[in-house]
């Protein structure tokens, strides 16, 4: 049995990752997933957090995304995602304020309140903080 499997996490915008990998961690529409060489094909959307991979060099990468889909094929496993970051490029204050105003906006329900918008953008920034504190845990930080 193969030791890798092609990975590929694709936005509207570009291309994030394209290699080859030892396994895939994500939260699937009905659950974790976790995903090694050799799994069976696969369809299932993915909801907003965070996308372990360990590469073919052993090599950990962490990505945030905010919802998509996820293909395993036995040669290829692919996540068409709608926003993607490299962990390295998520904001924590960012991601804080960003959570506070969409509940105080929850609270106050201003003349101009949309509730989805307001419930994208705060399921959003909890889901970015989960990731931070996911990548800290991990790391023992």
């Amino acid at each position: 049995m193969a030791t890798t499997v092609h990975c590929d996490i694709v936005s509207s915008e570009k291309s994030i990752f394209s290699g080859q990998v030892e396994f895939v961690s994500l939260t699937g529409s009905l659950g974790d997933l976790g995903i090694t060489p050799g799994h069976a094909p696969l369809l299932s959307g993915i909801k907003p957090g965070p996308v372990e991979l360990r590469t073919a060099e052993g090599k950990e990468e962490v990505f945030y995304i905010s919802g998509g889909f996820l293909e395993v094929q036995p040669q290829k496993v692919t996540l068409l995602v709608d926003t993607v970051l490299h962990s390295h490029d998520l904001n924590e204050v960012a991601a804080e304020e960003a959570r506070r105003y969409a509940q105080q906006a929850m609270t106050d329900q201003p003349a101009n309140f949309e509730y989805s918008k307001v419930a994208i953008q705060l399921a959003e920034a909890t889901a970015q903080l989960r990731t931070l504190r996911q990548i800290r845990k991990k790391l023992g930080q």
